[in-house]
């Protein structure tokens, strides 16, 4: 029998394969298991004389199984095993009559392998006959006086190696005389056992629904479909390619069926202790994934979050992929809704590896909670397990978790486990039905690091054991995202955009992106946040009427501030206009409400005490009370007979107020001595987690109760907890485990409260580590910035240090982390901020304080103002952008007003004319602070171009630049242009039509995405007719000339490379006849071949101002050239000319030598490495020599020989070599 050989699979360690097993097939073997008087008659599997005619053998195959200990030791104590005899080995002669097929050469046995003096003797799964008795030792004697038979197998007979455990057993889904025969190999480490099967056959039309097996018995989940790469994906090539679904032993089912659908293993392959697991993972996770705010909740508050599919690329010769800026466009059409996101489209296979990117307060969070609650309302069905994975374990650096645990008890939303061990099993056996959700994970660079190839020895670790807890979380989480552990298993992982993800994107197969929210999904997240119709209505009016606050809410995470300022602002005047005020007020408001929250009882018993005064008594017992009340009573009635007693009493009450005043300003001055202590120690734990690049407050230092308390109470910390430790269910502490559960019956099953799991956590409180976040990343980032601008701690040089844009080799380093540049922005926002309102935050004098911001104000200024602006990144003048509108727009002291609206003034002053922010994504808020600067540059003369290519930007943010007087030019995604021309023209704003279209530039355009020809097509297409669209518009007349865009366009480049330049060709060949004016076509390395030059020729005849034409590496051979030398000498401008590294021959050569003389501007012309030889090298050498105009020829490649190309050389010193 021939072995083949098939893919390494991750699976336990089962020892290694006999080495011939036919050694097993003989009768002497076989009569301990069957009747082989039946099994060597029957012609199924007794086919000598078929398979020396057959080719194809028997596969033998390992599949991952669980440890069989139990099994074993269950048999020792029945008794259940036999002494194994040694019998005579049959010549390999004997054993192969197979002359053609080669045999395989015999392993070599390890020399120290233990012997296995006892065999597991099992009887045989039947069809309700059963022939799998053991024989008498009669029989037994008998047969070994006979020679033994070999049992010659069917071609289509293979090995499935089935683990010898009660989780997996058998059942016959096949017709065969003899039943399914049991080998259990003694030989062998875990003893694992081989059944026969054979193949099925090519499937047929009619689909038989599987049925349940009798008495409960389920088939391997290994025999369902799995995933490529799964730990069942042995099994899945050493059967058929059409599997099966198992059928009860009692029903016959045809050997022809239908492949099972994707989703695997079925309901019926999963235990019923699993299926309760998975029932009370729903439930748990239902109660849990509920509440995203205090007072918020997914249910109530929740607003569907769009996503857009993000395109990847690789550049040029790059072998890095990076991802496509889309325009808004194009955005708007890659939308997919939540139900998508593990869908493929058009037909593809389902998404495995994806990426889920925003940045902070995007909702990315939320939106895996929603996915969570969704799966636990059967609403993902695809999936049985759903694990969320949290970034901020990694703190835990211990060695002491598995793969086990780290599911069942360190994920995020994980429910006590009754029988981990089962569930686990479960796990492996279909990876294809596990989601796991990895968040918090605020950089793409910790993905990079997780992906880093790690040690042989610990990758062979964890493949052959990964249940040992000898592992630490962040070795676990590399392993599963390099598909080491669970490799088929649906990966979901979400981080923030910034930084290269080279490794990432290579596994990556759906990249993407949140969105935000649009106009309607503001409107609908503050009709769900203000419930009270008349408060709904005037936070609306206000937000409309505060432009920059309304852009803010693009960000989900900043429109939940933006709530919460509005529902206390009482004016329109009230409302910040900055972030550094949104955020400022936001931190007021919290601690106010603390403050009297916490103050209530006071008054109270002040209130008390003070009306005891009043009645002069301080006696406790009722009755002085009483007494006191009488008294009083008299006193009123004699009150105001004389004035003398009136001006006593008006006395004494002035003195009480007074006192009152006295003591109620003590205990102010008291709490706020307190804010502004409690507010030192936020600033300072938040700069130290903006500098760690970690929403996590340090462990390391000392975090009083009561600072917790206050951080709880005011939602500016959440407390997330890591189990460390398993977790069971109360049922199971209490004495009720599986087993209990079973003989309790149905009654109790999946009876779960929410109690129950309160207790479950609170019982697992004892022995797990609790971790302190901060819950929203703009209020650490202001409270960060608070730190370095009014502290007194940071001193003048260390505040230089931090601001941004330094020289020298920091002013080198890579982008900067969004959390660093939110605190840079705070930090000037606020030292121009109103002094007032900071008053109550530092306990500074007013003197001392005045003289620390003017200081840190004088250097924020200097700084900006000796900036080289036009040694400044795209990113980095839009962040300047930023600090001079946070300086200018809060609300200032009139003395800081001048100093802040200068910056702004020095900064539009400055800036290069040309603006370009290619690669840089513009958000609205974006646009906004920038629109602030070249607005006030307009002011000053200043007029700019700018180019906003692959920036992202709204298309509302695109018509607010464009309508600015002092833009002379503009260039955008052509289809946002498109759109934009299509808006304006519906809304009849015949002011800025014109300025749209004249203003719009592409020269030079640079095509390196398919959509980019796409558009380009689009937009000629309007030129060509000279409308818009078919039916009339205002634009008519504008356009009655053609595009500007499309007449000045006079360089293009084709860089989409072999695998996407193809794609788009024809598109191509439509459009280049519109582009009369094109003087530069580069079409390097897009294999355009020769039908591909015979349409490229067609369209030159229409481009009689070209000048130059690469056309090098296209695959061009003699047929091409030919079609392209009667056109290329008509075209009277071409001077240089590129068939560098074609198919070129000497007859293609000839081509070119016939029409070079006509072609009179050509000055340059390349023909290196191609096929011509000395043939063709000689006639390009006397054609040549007519060529006065030409200035150089370069012709060589190796099938020229060097003194035939050295002598044209001295012939003609154009020649050159290279």
């Amino acid at each position: 029998m021939k072995e083949v050989d098939q893919e390494t699979c991750i699976f336990p360690d089962l020892g290694e394969l006999p080495d011939d097993l036919s050694e097993f097939l003989n009768e002497e073997y076989l009569v301990k298991i069957v009747d082989t008087d039946v099994l060597f008659g029957d012609p199924w599997l007794n086919c000598e004389d078929e398979l020396n005619n057959c080719s194809d053998v028997p596969m033998l195959t390992e599949l991952p199984s669980p440890d069989s200990h139990q099994q074993k030791q269950k048999n020792k104590l029945t008794g259940n095993t036999s002494n194994r005899r040694k019998r005579p080995r049959v010549p390999r002669s004997q054993r192969c009559t197979d002359e053609n097929t080669p045999s395989r050469p015999k392993r070599q046995r390890a020399a120290d392998r233990r012997k296995t003096k006892e065999v597991q003797a099992e009887p045989a799964v039947t069809q309700g006959t059963d022939t799998g008795s053991e024989p008498s030792a009669g029989e037994m004697a008998g047969l070994s006086t006979t020679p033994p038979r070999i049992l010659h197998l069917h071609p289509s007979i293979q090995f499935i190696a089935i683990p010898d455990s009660p989780g997996y057993p058998v059942v016959q889904t096949v017709r065969l005389s003899p039943p399914v025969i049991r080998l259990p190999l003694t030989n062998t480490a875990a003893a694992p056992t081989y059944i026969l099967v054979p193949a099925a056959s090519s499937p047929c039309k009619r689909q038989v629904p599987p049925l349940s097996p009798v008495d409960g018995a389920v088939a391997p989940v290994c025999m369902s479909s799995s995933p490529p790469g799964s730990l069942s994906d042995t099994a899945s090539k050493a059967m058929s390619p059409t599997c099966a679904s198992p059928l009860s032993p009692s029903v016959e089912m045809s050997a022809c069926k239908e492949p099972p659908p994707p989703q695997s293993p079925t309901v019926l392959d999963i235990p019923q202790v699993v299926k309760d697991y998975i029932q009370e993972a729903k439930t748990h996770m239902s109660q849990t994934c509920q509440d995203m705010e205090a007072g918020l909740s997914l249910t109530s508050h929740y607003v569907d979050m769009q996503l857009s599919q993000r395109a990847i690329f690789r550049p040029g010769k790059s072998t890095n992929k990076e991802l496509v800026i889309m325009g808004d466009t194009d955005r708007q059409k890659s939308l997919l809704g939540q139900s998508q996101i593990f869908e493929g489209s058009n037909g593809d296979k389902p998404k495995h590896y994806i990426l889920l990117l925003g940045n902070a307060g995007m909702g990315k969070t939320t939106l895996i909670r929603k996915l969570c609650l969704d799966w636990s309302r059967d609403c993902i069905p695809q999936f049985d397990f759903v694990f969320l994975l949290d970034g901020k374990a990694l703190t835990l650096t211990e060695p002491a978790f598995s793969l086990q645990t780290l599911l069942l008890n360190v994920s995020s939303f994980a429910p006590p486990c009754m029988d981990p061990e089962a569930v686990y099993a479960q796990i492996l056996a279909a990876p294809k039905r596990v989601l796991i959700i990895f968040d918090g994970f605020d950089e793409l660079r910790v993905y990079e690091t997780l992906l880093q190839t790690q040690e042989k020895d610990l990758v062979t670790s964890l493949q052959r054991d990964s249940k040992s807890q000898t592992y630490t979380v962040r070795q676990l989480y590399s392993a599963i995202l390099q598909r080491v552990l669970l490799p088929g298993c649906t990966l979901l992982l979400s981080t923030r955009p910034r930084s290269t993800a080279g490794q990432l994107l290579r596994r990556t197969d759906s990249c993407l992106e949140v969105c935000g929210f649009t106009p309607t999904d503001i409107e609908t997240y503050l009709a769900q946040y203000f419930t009270d119709p008349v408060l709904r209505a005037s936070a609306l009016d206000c937000l409309k009427n505060c432009s920059y606050l309304q852009l803010l809410c693009w960000n989900p995470g900043l429109c939940r501030l933006v709530c919460l300022v509005l529902e206390q602002s009482n004016s329109l005047e009230a409302l910040p206009r900055t972030l550094t005020g949104l955020c400022h007020q936001v931190l007021r408001l919290i601690m106010e409400k603390d403050s009297k929250t916490h103050s209530q009882p006071e008054p109270e018993t002040q209130k008390s005490v003070h009306s005891e005064e009043d009645s002069q008594t301080q006696i406790s017992s009722s009755s002085q009370a009483k007494r006191c009340h009488r008294n009083a009573k008299s006193r009123s009635r004699a009150q105001g007979r004389t004035g003398t007693q009136r001006a006593r009493r008006a006395r004494k009450r002035e003195t009480e107020e007074e006192d009152e005043e006295e003591m109620a300003s003590v205990g102010g001055e008291a709490d706020r001595a307190e804010e502004r202590e409690l507010l030192s120690l936020l600033s300072s734990l938040a700069w130290e987690g903006v500098k760690a690049n970690s929403s996590i407050i340090n462990t390391g230092r000392t975090v009083s109760a009561k600072f917790k308390a206050f951080g709880h109470r005011t939602g500016l910390f959440l407390s997330y907890h890591l189990r460390t430790r398993q977790v069971v269910s109360s049922r199971e502490r209490n004495g009720g485990g599986s087993k209990d559960k079973e003989e309790t019956g149905q009654g109790q099953k999946g009876e779960i409260s929410g109690n129950k799991w309160r207790m479950d956590i609170e019982n697992a409180d004892g022995g797990d580590d609790h971790i302190l976040l901060w819950a929203n990343p703009f209020l650490q980032s202001y409270l960060a910035g608070f730190h370095l601008s009014l502290s007194r701690t940071v001193s003048d040089r260390a505040f230089l240090q931090t601001l941004p844009f330094q020289s020298g080799p920091k002013g080198r380093r890579r982008a900067q982390r969004e959390e660093l540049e939110l605190t840079q922005r705070f930090a000037v926002g606020l030292l121009f901020h109103s002094r007032t309102e900071l008053q109550r935050l530092h306990s500074y004098t007013e003197t001392a304080f005045r003289h620390m911001v003017v200081g840190k104000q004088a250097l924020v200024t200097k700084h900006l103002e000796g900036l080289s602006h036009g040694d400044l990144s795209p990113a980095q003048v839009l962040e300047a952008c930023h600090y001079v509108y946070e300086a200018s727009a809060t609300h200032a002291d009139s003395s800081s007003d001048r100093g802040s609206t200068h910056l702004v003034a020095h900064l539009a002053a400055n800036l290069p004319e040309v603006l370009t922010f290619h690669g840089v994504p513009l958000n609205p808020s974006d646009v906004f602070a920038l629109q602030n600067v070249l607005e006030t540059g307009g002011t000053e003369g200043r007029s700019f171009c700018l180019d906003l290519e692959d920036s992202g930007i709204h298309i509302s943010g695109l018509r607010a630049l464009v309508g600015l007087n002092n833009i002379n030019t503009y260039r955008a995604c052509i289809a946002d242009v498109i759109s934009l021309w299509e808006q304006l023209d519906q809304n009849g704003e015949e002011g800025l039509q014109e300025g749209a279209v004249s203003k719009f530039k592409i020269h030079p355009l640079k095509a390196t995405q398919v959509c980019h020809i796409e558009h380009l097509a689009k937009l000629v297409n309007i030129h060509m007719r000279k409308r818009l669209s078919d039916s009339s518009s205002q634009l008519d007349s504008i356009l009655a000339e053609g595009v500007p865009a499309v007449k000045e366009l006079h360089k293009l480049e084709f860089e989409l490379g072999p695998e996407n330049g193809p794609l788009t060709l024809p598109k191509l060949w439509e459009l280049l006849p519109g582009l009369h004016n094109l003087q530069h076509l580069d079409l390097e390395n897009s294999k355009i071949g020769d039908k591909g030059a015979e349409k490229l020729a067609d369209a030159l005849v229409s481009l009689h101002f070209l000048e130059v034409l690469n056309l090098s590496q296209n695959c061009i051979g003699d047929q091409g050239v030919k079609k392209l030398a009667t056109t290329l000498r008509d075209l009277p401008r071409l001077h240089c000319l590129s068939l560098y590294s074609n198919v070129i021959s000497d007859e293609g050569a000839e081509s070119l030598a016939a029409v070079l003389p006509h072609m009179a501007s050509l000055t340059n012309l390349d023909v290196k490495y191609n096929k011509l030889t000395d043939v063709g090298a000689q006639s390009l050498g006397v054609s040549l020599r007519s060529c006065t105009k030409m200035k150089t020829l370069r012709m060589w490649n190796q099938c020229i020989p060097y003194r035939v190309f050295e002598r044209l050389q001295q012939q003609d010193n154009r020649i050159l070599w290279h």
